[in-house]
């Protein structure tokens, strides 16, 4: 049965129910929660060093790769100038693919924590541009390896899916919805690798965090929760949050937080 979600996610797998998962299970990437918000970073450091290599090397290669492929194209032998072409275009479009990667695994600083606030229903994102699913892009924005989207969004309108990440790995996605409808308008990837046996072990953290449920311990994080001047200092200070956001994070009502956006001159 296909995603209830449109347009449909390329590599679908499941959709996600909002349910209230019993959920005790540690997770590292759960690194910070008190009463009001919960953060989990994306990338572990770990993941970011091997990934960053990865399509490093894979970016060297495939331009060496180009450069036999034009060889090939003017070497005035018909059947070498045709497997020169056909070889230019693959390896561009490998290399179109790889710089992404490369450039949200190099700049996806802290491993760009994900900070969901449950007694507003808000969601906070700061993450690299190229931290996403999308295949097409201006090529201008190749240029721009530290452009970044900050966005606020409403958690009432975010639904996990999961999707194929590879051969052996799923990823979690959270598909933004118009509101009130299964309308995708945006995506926000939530856990981007897995194995298929814990591919719901963030979505069940998060999903008890936000209905509050007794399984969600929040002082379960690598910070714990008296030591959220240490996770802002570490993780938040310096990664181009907006400081009306990271005030926000602690918004214990939606009033609470019009004020802060009053404070600030933001739009509602």
């Amino acid at each position: 049965m296909p995603s209830k979600y449109r347009p449909q996610i390329i590599g679908w797998i499941d959709d996600l129910d909002k349910i209230g998962y019993i959920w005790k299970l540690h997770d590292d990437r759960l690194i910070y929660a008190n009463n009001n918000y919960c953060a989990f970073i994306r990338k572990t450091f770990n993941d970011q060093i091997f990934y960053t290599c990865l399509y490093f090397v894979c970016i060297i290669g495939t331009i060496f790769l180009i450069v036999g492929m034009v060889m090939f194209i003017f070497g005035f032998d018909h059947k070498l100038t045709l497997i020169g072409i056909i070889g230019f275009i693959t390896c561009s479009f490998a290399l179109y693919l790889s710089i992404p990667e490369f450039y949200q695994n190099a700049f996806s600083r802290r491993g760009s924590p994900i900070i969901f606030n449950r007694q507003t229903g808000k969601v906070y994102v700061n993450e690299s541009y190229f931290f996403n699913i999308k295949v097409r892009r201006h090529p201008k924005l190749f240029l721009q390896p530290k452009k970044r989207r900050i966005q606020e969004y409403d958690w009432h309108d975010m639904h996990g899916v999961i999707v194929h990440n590879g051969p052996y790995f799923v990823a979690t996605v959270l598909m933004v919805c118009q509101p009130g409808t299964y309308q995708v308008i945006d995506h926000v990837m939530l856990d981007p690798v897995r194995d298929s046996i814990s591919r719901k072990f963030v979505w069940g953290r998060l999903n008890s965090f936000m209905k509050f449920y007794e399984s969600a311990n929040i002082d379960d994080g690598k910070y714990k929760t008296a030591e959220e001047a240490k996770f802002k200092k570490d993780m938040i200070e310096g990664d181009g949050w907006p400081e009306w956001m990271v005030e926000a994070f602690n918004a214990t009502s939606l009033e609470e937080l019009a004020v802060i956006k009053q404070k600030y001159n933001i739009n509602p």
